[in-house]
């Protein structure tokens, strides 16, 4: 089975050159912007193995002299592909850790469990697969008497010290810019001290812990001199959402508002990212500016929009000056004016817009983005929580019912552990009601609802150990039939909706299992039964709790094993995105317009599920509820649609097709 598909999706096609330059020269003209050395690499995979092989080889060189080698590392998600490989390394290649001394960047405190702490999960991770000595792991207590923080803070320091300084520091970005947990307003002079977590620094942590209430108050943390004082430092970023955060510690002004940038003052720093969090920097977005260009229909449109709204004009009125003093002279030489250029982009883009998602029978389809046939088709649409369908394209999945499509939705996971305590308990004092009134003579049902009651209220102890099985079933089956009287109002047939339950997700903790076969071939039997023309797939990479990816990749497995059927060969896939993004203009292949009563329709079938509404423990970085999140990126999409100089609808869902590797 091929468990990472999805990181080989590559929407745009980003010459060798811009990111593997054949040359100094090159290098030099290509990263001109760039303040901090910058090495990019296509996959995270790759950019991770590079990073673990530095390490490794700077490990073996101090072996070879007798000498430590001395690291800090981080925890969270980025850096856990590395930490596999160096595993990997040790026990194929005789990488030993015996000289090695880690320094652990961050504790979260006043921890009640060490089982969910940050050093818990780097055992896990590393240190119980290696053979590192325990006695040359360091780490912050988070269960020190207050009195005694500032002491070991201060002892910390000297001890990093005392050892000659750290040969390394590996570095983990936050999405607000924080290394490690200094946020924005860290100074440079700030060492390793207690740090109160507020705002985007408590949401970004409770990607560990079961939800932002179980986040500790605060964190020990080594400090932006810590990190400056190290010989070495290595940033890492993965992923589309670091995009933006990458371009300004990379491109940006030095600014304790940006406490990543203070590496652009570091003698010996680097950045490792894939493509997709460099996406930002000037050399993948915008390389005319830096370079000569090989021009193709989506970087010619990606830089035709920039233009629109650099210049504030439709694009229909882009002027050769404009064109000429913007970088984009090339483009006139090839197509001989603005005029020629104007036209050919406007008519790509006007051909995105269809108002028939599932395809316009008896239509000529040649300028639309669906086929006409068959019609009606038989469409699935796998959405990885039971609410993502409608808040990612609840407009297009109505109208594909409207316009009599066969419709399936395909829950990928139970979404269990998104539903608060309170709304277990609600649901269960219910119950218990119910049974006073219509089973007075039978207490089985009414001893559980009062067991799960009792249990939540009083009982129960944030200690890092699976939710139990009793209350993941009713929070399971909350989420189940919220998402199916949503898709009822969808106007999915009752029998049409499928809930996958992929095992992956059925850990009861924030922390999920791989991706397995036993999840592929639970999708892969529901495609080989439905057989459909047409798919939806969520395609949000940045998805703040990862299981989109993970959703993505399970449905990417399965069409890979069946892409040779006579059904498949003619399904098309379309990828949609979540709450947090939407598609770049210059990608859309598909934008689908909503009309304002269809928008109100959308926000009533999000707004059924009750249970992710302000209560809900994984909202994101955003404050706004799913339903403003989804209309605002709707209608920002019509918006720049209009801005372009197209048609003004009130709304819309923009969608990319997906194209089965081969």
């Amino acid at each position: 089975m091929k468990t990472n598909l999805s990181s080989k999706i590559t929407l745009t096609r980003i010459p060798q050159k811009y990111y593997r330059p054949e040359n100094d020269f090159e290098n030099s003209v290509l990263t001109r912007m760039e303040k901090i050395p910058t090495n990019i690499y296509e996959s995270a995979d790759e950019g991770a193995l590079s990073i673990a092989n530095e390490i490794a080889n700077q490990i073996r060189k101090k072996q070879e002299i007798g000498e430590s080698f001395v690291i800090a590392l981080p925890g969270g998600r980025s850096p856990q592909s590395v930490y596999k490989e160096l595993i990997r390394m040790h026990k194929e290649e005789n990488l030993s850790f015996r000289n090695v001394i880690v320094f652990v960047e961050y504790e979260f405190y006043p921890l009640n469990s060490a089982s969910t702490g940050n050093v818990t999960h780097l055992r896990e991770a590393l240190f119980d697969h290696v053979d590192i000595a325990p006695a040359n792991i360091y780490a912050p207590d988070g269960s020190l008497p207050k009195d005694d923080i500032l002491k070991f803070c201060r002892e910390y320091e000297e001890k990093i010290q005392s050892l000659g300084g750290l040969d390394y520091i590996l570095l983990g970005l936050g999405r607000a810019s924080n290394i490690m947990f200094n946020a924005a307003g860290s100074t440079i002079n700030s060492r390793t001290r207690l740090v109160v977590l507020e705002g985007a620094a408590r949401k970004e942590a409770a990607r560990t812990f079961p939800s932002v209430e179980n986040v500790p108050a605060g964190v020990i943390t080594m400090g932006i001199s810590t990190m400056m004082r190290a010989k070495n430092a290595i940033l890492m970023a993965w992923g589309e959402d670091k995009a933006d955060i990458i371009a300004k510690t990379v491109e940006g002004q030095v600014s304790d508002a940006v406490p990543s940038s203070f590496l652009q003052n570091h003698p010996n720093a680097k950045v490792v990212v894939d493509l997709s969090a460099a996406y930002s920097l000037t050399r993948i977005c915008h390389p005319w500016l830096v370079s000569n260009c090989e021009w193709d229909n989506k970087l010619i449109r990606r830089a035709i929009v920039w233009l629109c709204q650099l210049t504030g004009k439709p694009i229909l009125k882009l002027t050769n000056k404009d064109y000429s003093e913007h970088g984009l002279g090339e483009l006139l030489a090839l197509y001989g004016s603005a005029y020629n250029v104007n036209i050919k982009i406007f008519n790509d883009i006007q051909h995105t817009i269809t108002g028939w998602p599932g395809g316009k029978p008896n239509a000529d389809d040649s300028n639309r983005p669906e086929r006409a046939t068959p019609y009606p088709k038989k469409v699935i649409v796998f959405s990885p929580h039971p609410d993502d369908d409608v808040i990612s394209m609840g407009g297009t999945l109505r109208r594909l019912c409207d316009q009599h499509h066969d419709v399936h939705v395909a829950y990928q996971t139970s979404g269990n552990i998104a539903v608060g305590d309170e709304e277990v308990i609600r649901y269960c004092e219910y119950l218990r009601d119910v049974c006073d009134k219509y089973a007075a003579g039978d207490h089985s049902v009414k001893k559980k609802a009062e067991e799960i009651i009792n249990y939540l209220r009083f009982e129960k102890v944030e200690n890092g150990e699976p939710e139990r099985k009793d209350v993941l079933f009713m929070k399971g089956t909350i989420r189940r039939e919220e998402a199916r009287h949503g898709c009822r109002y969808s106007g999915v047939k009752d029998d049409h909706v499928h809930f996958l339950d992929l095992p992956f997700y059925e850990t009861g903790m924030v922390k999920k299992n791989d991706l397995s076969d036993a999840d592929k071939d639970i999708v892969k039997n529901l495609l080989l039964e439905v057989k459909p023309d047409q798919m939806f797939v969520a395609g949000d990479l940045a998805d703040p709790h990862g299981t989109h990816k993970v959703c993505l990749d399970a449905v990417l497995a399965a069409i890979d094993e069946v892409k040779d059927e006579e059904w498949m060969k003619n399904c098309r896939v379309w990828m949609y995105r979540g709450a947090w993004a939407e598609w770049e203009m210059d990608h859309v292949e598909m934008a689908v317009p909503i009309s304002p009563e269809e928008l109100r329709h959308k926000r009533n079938a999000i707004l059924k599920h009750q249970s992710q509404a302000e209560s809900a423990p994984f909202l994101g970085d955003d404050e706004r509820l799913f339903w403003q999140r989804a209309e605002d990126r709707n209608r920002s999409t019509a918006e720049l649609y209009h801005q372009l100089g197209l048609a003004s609808y009130e709304a819309m869902e923009a969608f990319v097709q997906y194209i089965p590797l081969r």
